[in-house]
């Protein structure tokens, strides 16, 4: 037993040491650079396509992620100035000026926007809250910024492993539950990749092959090798620099192919975390005039408080990240038709979903029925996401039922006929259409009246490749 415990505490001595040794913090500042570009760069987008007004300005309804009903937009004018600021925050951050101060700030005024709608979810948009969260605890202001210029004792050029391993056990996440998402029957039956590639054919060289069969599996398949064994690829020095340069490939035929705003060039930057932590100094001049590295004998561990708290934070967080993607096991039922597990779970491009929705009013004093469309109350996207999520249509629901008017003492009834096509199949109803909405509660489980699929993947040549198939089915008719 005493042998045991002898064994269990030389591991943990070996651990808090390794945690704590000292590692370039080169590839550290290159990411805290690149990343507050990256946002002022998202920042200016948003501003340049009017993107604030049409997400949280135009529509007169907006969702809400359980806990966050209390989070509303400002003024027209407040809203356009917080959004501003985010980019000089980002700055901030970049350069390293009151860099923890900036960093909170950054991720509390991004989080902000991040939880205005619910229908506005895509990771990227959560990744740059991870992302500005952890830059809160990261030493990442003790070389190249304005603070290390202003406070020379908050100078060096090394940082704990820790910091470096906690960003890319963050990207780590990503890769691997982006791989464990397309093990699903759709994806390793070439959906939707078959059809998003379809439109693809331009692409130099290779866009004529996307349109074959073979060409459409590579893609798929690549993509399932590419997200589960990138990172230990990128881990073992042998294969780190052709696994790298396949990253930065992968990527940049997503930027080419799809519209997914800045997530491959934050991911490119997240990825050169797993190179050598000096390689910045190497490939860039300026780097060379950060001091050289310390010896061994000048390193100290810090506290044993502070090793437990820094280790603590660590070791939960990695947790959190690693337990909260696997929640769609607490429910049964295909998780491409609830949906609700896809946010915080790292599944990316993985269903193609069209949807017709209508909603039906009746005041039970009177016995009108009014049909309601969505569009009338909600944008081109909170409309389209309408079947993806079963929250969405209790919480429109919910709202209907307070802003029709209503003549007598009994409350609004609310049903609603909701068609979806998903990965191409034939459009089937998404909920029961007899049931009340405004009268069920929000839950966070799956719906009793949340229905199941039945429709099979339809083969290759029967799909609906190019057209909405609620489109299709009114022009045949």
């Amino acid at each position: 037993m005493k042998s045991s415990d002898g064994k269990l505490k030389i591991l943990l001595t070996k651990v808090r040491e390794s945690a704590f040794a000292p590692v370039d913090i080169a590839s550290l500042v290159f990411f805290r650079i690149a990343f507050g570009a990256l946002l002022i760069w998202h920042v200016w987008s948003y501003c340049a396509l009017n993107r604030v007004g049409r997400f949280w300005l135009e529509p007169r309804f907006l969702f809400k992620f359980c806990g966050f009903s209390w989070v509303h937009p400002w003024s027209a004018h407040w809203l356009y100035i917080h959004w501003v600021a985010i980019g000089v925050l980002a700055l901030f951050v970049a350069i390293g000026f009151f860099y923890r101060a900036s960093a909170a700030l950054l991720f509390l005024s991004y989080t902000y926007f991040f939880l205005l709608d619910e229908a506005q979810y895509v990771n990227h948009t959560y990744l740059i809250c991870l992302f500005s969260f952890l830059f809160i605890f990261v030493p990442a202001h003790r070389a190249f910024s304005v603070d290390a210029w202003l406070y020379p004792r908050l100078r060096s050029n090394t940082t704990p492993a820790w910091s470096l391993w906690l960003l890319r056990a963050q990207m780590g996440v990503v890769y691997f539950y982006g791989g464990i998402a397309k093990l699903t029957p759709d994806w390793l039956r070439g959906e939707p990749m078959r059809t998003r590639l379809s439109h693809r054919t331009d692409f130099p060289i290779f866009g004529r092959f996307l349109h074959e069969e073979w060409g459409v599996y590579l893609v798929s398949y690549g993509a399932i090798l590419l997200d589960l064994f990138l990172v230990p690829l990128l881990l073992w020095r042998r294969t780190r620099i052709a696994a790298f340069c396949v990253a930065v490939a992968f990527h940049l035929t997503n930027a080419r192919w799809f519209e997914i705003g800045i997530f491959p060039w934050l991911a490119i930057a997240a990825t050169a975390l797993f190179l050598s932590p000096s390689w910045p100094r190497r490939f860039v001049g300026f780097f060379r005039r950060v001091e050289s590295a310390p010896t061994p004998s000048d390193w100290k561990l810090p506290s044993a408080r502070k090793q437990f708290v820094v280790l603590s934070f660590v070791t939960l967080y990695i947790a959190i990240q690693i337990i909260v993607p696997l929640r769609h096991f607490l429910w049964s039922g295909g998780i491409e038709w609830r949906y609700a597990e896809h946010r915080f779970s790292w599944r990316m491009m993985m269903n193609r979903y069209y949807t017709l929705a209508y909603f039906y009013v009746t005041d039970p004093s009177t016995g009108r029925t009014l049909r309601v469309n969505p569009g009338q109350f909600l944008n081109e996207r909170q409309t389209g996401l309408m079947a993806t999520l079963p929250d969405y249509p209790l919480q429109f629901a919910h709202f209907l039922a307070n802003v029709v008017p209503r003549r007598g003492p009994e409350p609004i009834k609310v049903e609603a006929r909701i068609f979806v096509s998903l990965n191409g199949r034939k459009p089937e109803l998404y909920l029961d259409p007899n049931v009340d909405l405004a009268a069920e509660p929000r839950t966070l489980g799956r719906p009793r009246w949340l229905l199941s699929i039945h429709e099979p993947l339809p083969p290759p040549n029967q799909n609906y490749p190019s057209a909405n198939p609620f489109e299709l089915r009114s022009k045949e008719n």
